[in-house]
């Protein structure tokens, strides 16, 4: 697959450290053949869970916002913030 061919997302979640943020984060991400190219998580602190992950959405029907609240639902219960965007608009944002 080509780079012409990826339609790229960058996701954050951020919040209180429980067992399962990962796994439920990829099961809702795969469902929707969501396909995950990169994670970095991490434990800040002891309690705080941070992490970026990018994802092809290039093979999911599903729109960014749609996206983000089948995430939001994934992890209901859990205090973590969940935000999902495009990473072309992201870099854009981002640029040095």
């Amino acid at each position: 697959m080509t780079d012409k061919n990826k339609k790229c997302i960058i996701i954050t979640v951020i919040g209180k450290d429980e067992v399962g943020i990962v796994a439920k984060v990829a099961t809702a991400l795969a469902e929707d053949r969501i396909n995950i190219i990169d994670l970095n998580q991490k434990i800040l602190g002891d309690e705080i869970f941070a992490m970026t992950l990018l994802a092809d959405r290039v093979g999911s029907n599903l729109s960014l916002p749609e996206i983000t609240e089948k995430l939001k639902a994934s992890v209901k219960g859990m205090s973590l913030e969940v935000t999902v965007q495009d990473s072309e608009v992201f870099q854009y944002m981002h640029r040095v």
